[in-house]
Order: C-alpha cells, then sequence, then structure tokens
C-alpha cells in the first residue's frame, strides 16, 4: 500500500519503499543472494522496479526500503505483508540486503522496527515468518528473532526450477513480544550499556507480568 510510515532506530531508517530503490538495490541481486526468494530472480532494473511496484500496490502490504544512517545509502528492503486486521495477523518478509550488509546488525535493526510496529502500533497477536526449508541462513536468522518454528508445509510452492519447495513456518505471538524484543535490544545495544539496558528491560518484563497477573479472569 501506499504509505508515508517512517521508522528510525538503532543506526537504520525504514522509509516507504518506492521504484526508485529499485536502481540502489539491483547491483545486490545475484544467484545465490535471491535463493529462496519466492518470486523469480529480476534479471534487469525494470524488472525489480516491477516486483516493485506490486508491492507498493498491494492493499495488504506495508514495504519499506531500509536506510543505513551512517552513510545515508539504501542497505535493502523488508516488509509486512497479508496482513488481516480482524484476525491480528500479519506477516513479515521479502526481505534482502546487501552482501556487505550481512552479518552486521542491520537486520536485526531493521526486524526490531518492524515487529515493535506491528505488536504496538497494528496491535497484531501474531506475526509470521516463513522460508525455504533449505534456505539455512534465514532460518538462522529467523530463529533469532526469538521466533518459534510452528512447522513445515511440504510442497507449498513451485520453485523457480519447477520442483516443489517446503516452506517453513514460524510466528511470534503477542505474549512473547517482551521477550523476543529484550533479546533484540540486547544483540544491538554497546557493552558498556548493557547492564542499565538490561535493568530497564527486566523491569518493562516484570509490569508485563503483573498486568496480566491481575487481568480480570472471564465471565
Amino acid at each position: 500500500m501506499q504509505h508515508n510510515i517512517s521508522l528510525p532506530g538503532h543506526g537504520v531508517r525504514l522509509v516507504p519503499l518506492r521504484r526508485r530503490h529499485a536502481a540502489d538495490l539491483f547491483p545486490f541481486v545475484d544467484a545465490d543472494m535471491w535463493a529462496g526468494m519466492a518470486s523469480a530472480r529480476p534479471t534487469s532494473r525494470r524488472a525489480l522496479e516491477k516486483i516493485f511496484a506490486a508491492r507498493i500496490t498491494d492493499p495488504a502490504m506495508i514495504a519499506f526500503a531500509v536506510i543505513d544512517e551512517a552513510t545515508g545509502t539504501v542497505a535493502g528492503t523488508t516488509s509486512l505483508y497479508d496482513f488481516v486486521p480482524d484476525q491480528s495477523r500479519v506477516e513479515l518478509g521479502m526481505t534482502f540486503f546487501g552482501r556487505n550488509y550481512w552479518g552486521r546488525n542491520v537486520n536485526a535493526a531493521s526486524k526490531l522496527a518492524l515487529l515493535s510496529f506491528a505488536f504496538e502500533e497494528l496491535l497484531v497477536h501474531r506475526v509470521t515468518l516463513r522460508c525455504d526449508v533449505r534456505n539455512v541462513r534465514s532460518a538462522a536468522a529467523i530463529l533469532k528473532l526469538g521466533a518459534s518454528l510452528d512447522g513445515v508445509l511440504r510442497g507449498y510452492r513451485r520453485g523457480h526450477d519447477g520442483s516443489r519447495v517446503d516452506c517453513a513456518i514460524y510466528s511470534i505471538l503477542e505474549h512473547e513480544w517482551p521477550h523476543s524484543r529484550a533479546g533484540l535490544v540486547h544483540r544491538l545495544t554497546p557493552a558498556d550499556l548493557l547492564p542499565e539496558v538490561t535493568e530497564l528491560i527486566e523491569y518493562s518484563e516484570q509490569l508485563v507480568r503483573d498486568d496480566a497477573e491481575h487481568a480480570p479472569l472471564p465471565a
């Protein structure tokens, strides 16, 4: 969907995805980087523009470009999609970053911003994440977010080579978000600030537990 949402934090800023971002991101696209993506690998900047245009016009998708605030350059893209407000659920994915950002905190910072927006602004109960079961790198990154493996959908979609692809489904639920958020904040916090931040996180989690204990019982 068209939107004007900007999400800053921990050295990145998520800004509305635009077709023009394809010029910055197409040089990152290669066979290894695109492995496991559901859509066919774009072979030109114009093809990537068309992919971005479809994301921008999808009414159930909120797509972002990820800006590295230290350099002002476009580091990658990520999205919330299949947003179903009536069911309080959304999926997170369609993410890729340039190789020079792999192993850095850009992915974790982006996910913290997106998950915070999903749980605290959209007020969803569930965020789903998925990946090709063969994409070990993506699976490891999802688990580091604090997500749980729900299961594997066998033969879920057709791969680029015509074979059927198994898809691993993960999720984070609303009551799990404080713990997941704490883990992400811990990963992104400089070592000299960790004791102070850890104390603040523990206090916040205790408030959540206290609220749950004193919540009225259902009639």
